[in-house]
C-alpha cells in the first residue's frame, strides 16, 4: 500500500511540474486545482458504480445457488419414493403370472376359434383358388390366398407367443398349410407372365394389368405389416417378405434386355448391312415401347411407382450394355461409323429419345452416354488407323485419275460460272460429307502431303509439255483447271471446317490450314507462271525485234505482242477471279520488264537527235498501247495499269532530251522515281542515246552515287530483275 502511495505521489509531482514550468502559469493554479478535483470526483463515481454492480451480481448468484440446493433435495426425495414404490410392485407382478398365462391361452383359443372355419376348409379353399388362377381371375384368387395366409400366420404367431421354442407345433401348422405356398408360387408365375407382356397387355386388356398391380400392392402392404410386427415381437411368417414389387421390376428389366438382344436378325455373313438393320430395329422398338409406356402404361401404375422413368432407365441401361457388346466385337470400318453415328447422333435425335412425343419426360441432355468416352476413343482410333491408309490410297488414286484427264484432247469441264475445272476437288471432298470431326481432322492432315504431290505432278506436267509444246493438245485449258482447283480446294476446306468443326477447334488447325493455303497459292502461282511462260515463248521472236534497226524503221512487233497477249487472255478468262487478277498483274509486269530489258541490251545506239526523237516517240506510243491493252484486260479487277508503263515513258524522256546539259537533271529525276535502277542501267541508257561522252557518263554516275535516295514507299522494284549484259561499268563507259 505504501509503495502505491509513493508511486501516486511521484506521478502527481511529475504532473504538477509539467503544469508549472513557466512563471505565468502560477496564475492558473486555482484553475488547475478545480479541474483535478472534477477528475477525481468522476473517477470516484465510476469506482462506486463498478463496485455496486459487482455486489449485485454476487447477491443474485448466491440466491440461485440456494434455489438449486432446494431443487436437488426435492429430486433426491422423489427418487427415494420411486425406489420404494418399485420394490413394492415386484411382488404384485409375480402374483399376476397366472393371469398372464391365462390371457395368452385365451388369445390362442380365440385365434383358433376365429380361424376354425378356414382351418377345416383349407383343402376346399386351395382347390377353389387353383381354379380361379386357371381361369385368370387373379384378384379373387389372391383374396382367398390372403385369407389362408392370414389364418396360418395368426395360428403360428399365437404358437410363437406361447412357446417360441416349440418347433414341432410350428412345423405342424406349416405342413398343414403347405399347399398354400404352391398356390402363391403359381399365382406369382401368372403375374410375371402378365408383367413380361405388359406393353402388349396394356393395349389389349389394361384391366388385367391393373389387377396384377393391385395384387402386388396388397403384398407390399402385408410385407410392411409383417416387418413392423417382427420389430416388435421377433416373429415373421414363412416366405415373408415376398418383395413382389422388387421382383416385378427385375422381371421388367430382364424383359427389356431380352427385347434389345433379340432384335438382331442377321449376321455379317448373311448381310453386310446387318448392323445398320439391327440398330434401326432397336431404334424403332425402343421408341414404340416408350411411347406406349408414356401414354398407356403409366396410367395402370400408382404414381409412386414412377413406371415410365423406371422403364426409361431400364432401356437406357440395356442399350448401353448392348452397345458395349457391339463395340467389343471385331467391327469393320463402315460398321464402326454406323455404330458411332447411332450412339452419338441418332440416339438423342428426334428420331429416338429426342422425339417430341416423349418430352418433357425425356430430357436428352440428362441422359448419360451409352458408351464411355474411352470406348469411343478406342473405336475412333481403330477406325482412324484403317481410314488413314484408305485415305492415302484414295487420294493417290484421285490424283492419278486427274492426271489422266490432263492429256485428253477435249477441253476440261466448266462450272456454272464458266470457269475451267476438273472433278478432283469434288472427289476429294465428297467423302467428308458423311464424316464428322475426327475423320475430317484426319483428312485435313493428309491434305498437306496430298497437295505437295499435286504440286509436283503439276510441275512434271509442265516439264513434259515443254519437251513437245504440241502435246498435250489442251495443255493451257487443263493448266487453267489446275489453277481453278486451288481456289475450289480453299473454299471446300473453309466450308467443311465451318460445317463440322467447333470454333475452339479451329485454333488447333490454324497452322495446318495456313500451310495448305500456302501450298495452294504456290501451285496456283506456278500454274500462272507456266501459262505466262507459254505466252512469252510465243512472244520471244517479237521481243527480240524491239530496240533494233528494224523496230526503228517501222516494225509492228508491239502490235503483234498485244494481239498475242489478248488472244491468250481470251483463254485465261476461264481462270477464277483471284488468280486471273494475279495473272493480269504478272503479265503486265513481265511485258514491261522485257521491254526495258530490250532497251538495256543496247541493240541500237541512236546516231542523232532526230533518231532519238523518233525512237522516244515510238516508245511512248508503245507504252500507251500496253497501257490500253492491260487496262482492257484488267477491267473490273481494280488493278493500277498506269504505273508500270510510266517507266517506259520516263526512259523515253531521257532518250528524247535534246539538250545534253540537262541530261544529269533528267537522269536524276528517273533515279528518284525508280531507286532500284543501278549504275549499269544508267550507263546502258546513255549508250543507247549515243551522244554521251565517256566523261559525261562517268560524271553523271558518280554524281548520282553521291546523292541521297528517297524511294517511294509504294514503288515495287522492277530494275533489279533486269541484268545488263556488260561485265563492268568501266567497260560501258568506253
Amino acid at each position: 500500500m505504501e509503495e502505491t502511495d509513493r508511486e501516486a505521489v511521484a506521478t502527481a509531482v511529475q504532473r504538477v511540474a509539467g503544469m508549472l514550468q513557466r512563471p505565468d502559469q502560477l496564475d492558473k493554479v486555482e484553475q488547475y486545482r478545480r479541474r483535478e478535483a472534477r477528475k477525481k470526483a468522476s473517477v470516484e463515481a465510476r469506482l462506486k458504480a463498478a463496485i455496486q454492480s459487482q455486489l449485485d451480481g454476487v447477491r443474485t448468484g448466491l440466491s440461485q445457488l440456494h434455489n438449486a440446493l432446494n431443487d436437488v433435495k426435492a429430486i433426491q426425495q422423489s427418487l427415494i419414493d420411486v425406489n420404494k414404490d418399485w420394490r413394492q410392485s415386484i411382488n404384485t407382478i409375480e402374483n399376476l403370472k397366472d393371469v398372464k398365462d391365462a390371457v395368452v391361452q385365451h388369445s390362442q383359443l380365440a385365434a383358433a376359434v376365429e380361424n376354425l372355419k378356414n382351418i377345416f376348409s383349407v383343402p376346399e379353399i386351395v382347390r377353389e383358388t387353383q381354379d380361379l388362377i386357371e381361369r385368370g381371375e387373379l384378384l379373387q384368387a389372391h383374396r382367398k390366398l390372403m385369407d389362408l395366409e392370414c389364418s396360418r400366420d395368426n395360428l403360428m404367431y399365437e404358437q410363437y407367443r406361447m412357446d417360441s421354442k416349440n418347433t414341432h407345433d410350428m412345423n405342424l401348422i406349416h405342413t398343414y398349410f403347405g399347399d398354400m405356398q404352391k398356390l402363391s408360387e403359381e399365382l406369382a408365375k401368372q403375374l410375371w407372365m402378365v408383367v413380361q407382356r405388359s406393353l402388349v397387355t396394356v393395349r389389349r386388356d389394361p384391366t388385367l394389368l391393373v389387377s396384377v398391380v393391385r395384387i402386388i400392392e396388397r403384398e407390399e402392404k402385408i410385407d410392411r405389416r409383417m416387418l413392423d410386427r417382427k420389430k416388435q415381437t421377433g416373429f415373421i411368417p414363412p416366405g415373408r417378405p415376398k418383395k413382389w414389387k422388387e421382383k416385378m421390376f427385375n422381371i421388367l428389366e430382364r424383359t427389356v434386355s431380352t427385347r434389345i438382344e433379340g432384335t438382331q436378325a442377321d449376321t455379317r455373313e448373311s448381310d453386310k448391312m446387318w448392323l445398320v438393320r439391327h440398330l434401326e430395329i432397336i431404334r424403332k422398338y425402343v421408341l414404340d415401347d416408350l411411347l406406349v409406356a408414356k401414354t398407356l402404361l403409366d396410367q395402370c401404375f400408382p404414381p409412386h411407382y414412377d413406371i415410365f422413368n423406371k422403364l426409361l432407365n431400364m432401356y437406357h441401361q440395356a442399350l448401353s450394355t448392348r452397345m458395349q457388346e457391339l463395340a467389343a466385337e471385331d467391327l469393320e470400318a463402315n460398321e464402326i461409323v454406323s455404330l458411332l453415328t447411332w450412339v452419338l447422333n441418332t440416339y438423342k435425335s428426334t428420331e429416338m429419345m429426342g422425339n417430341s412425343e416423349l418430352s418433357p419426360e425425356v430430357d436428352v441432355n440428362s441422359l448419360n452416354p451409352l458408351i464411355s468416352q474411352n470406348v469411343v476413343d478406342q473405336l475412333l482410333s481403330k477406325y482412324m488407323s484403317t481410314l488413314t491408309s484408305n485415305i492415302i490410297g484414295w487420294l493417290r488414286k484421285a490424283l492419278e485419275t486427274d492426271k489422266k484427264d490432263w492429256i485428253k484432247e477435249t477441253e476440261p469441264e466448266a462450272d456454272q460460272d464458266g470457269y475451267y475445272q476438273t472433278t478432283l476437288p469434288a472427289i476429294v471432298f465428297q467423302i467428308n460429307e458423311d464424316l464428322k470431326t475426327k475423320v475430317l481432322l484426319l483428312c485435313l492432315q493428309q491434305m498437306n502431303s496430298f497437295l505437295t504431290r499435286y504440286k509436283d505432278e503439276a510441275q512434271l506436267y509442265k516439264e513434259e509439255h515443254l519437251k513437245n509444246r504440241q502435246y498435250p493438245q489442251c495443255y493451257v485449258q487443263y493448266m487453267i483447271a489446275v489453277i481453278n482447283n486451288c481456289q475450289t480446294f480453299k473454299e471446300s476446306i473453309i466450308s467443311l471446317k465451318r460445317k463440322y468443326l467447333k470454333i475452339e477447334m479451329e485454333d488447333t488447325l490454324s497452322s495446318s490450314h495456313t500451310s495448305m493455303d500456302a501450298t495452294l497459292d504456290i501451285i496456283a502461282k506456278e500454274g500462272c507462271s507456266s501459262l505466262l511462260d507459254e505466252v512469252f515463248m510465243d512472244l520471244e521472236p517479237h521481243l527480240n525485234e524491239l530496240m533494233t534497226k528494224k523496230w526503228l524503221t517501222g516494225s509492228n512487233a508491239v502490235g503483234t505482242i498485244c494481239v498475242t497477249v489478248e488472244d491468250y487472255f481470251n483463254d485465261f478468262a476461264k481462270i477464277k477471279k483471284p488468280y486471273k487478277k494475279t495473272m493480269t498483274v504478272e503479265a503486265h509486269r513481265r511485258v514491261v520488264v522485257e521491254y526495258i530489258r530490250a532497251i538495256m541490251l543496247k541493240r541500237i545506239s541512236f546516231k542523232n537527235a532526230e533518231e532519238r526523237k523518233e525512237g522516244a516517240e515510238r516508245m511512248i506510243k508503245e507504252a500507251e498501247q500496253f497501257r490500253f491493252l492491260f487496262k482492257k484486260l484488267a477491267a473490273g479487277s481494280g488493278e493500277d495499269t498506269e504505273g508500270l508503263c510510266d517507266i517506259i515513258e520516263a526512259i523515253a524522256e531521257v532518250i528524247k532530251l535534246t539538250d545534253p546539259s540537262l541530261l544529269y537533271l533528267e537522269v536524276s529525276t528517273l533515279v528518284s522515281k525508280y531507286p532500284d535502277i543501278r549504275d549499269d542501267h544508267i550507263a546502258a541508257l546513255l549508250t543507247v542515246r549515243g551522244d554521251a561522252s565517256r566523261d559525261m557518263k562517268q560524271t553523271i554516275i558518280e554524281t548520282l552515287d553521291q546523292g541521297p535516295s528517297q524511294p517511294n514507299p509504294n514503288y515495287v522494284p522492277i530494275f533489279k530483275e533486269i541484268t545488263v549484259p556488260t561485265l563492268t561499268v568501266p567497260k560501258l563507259l568506253k
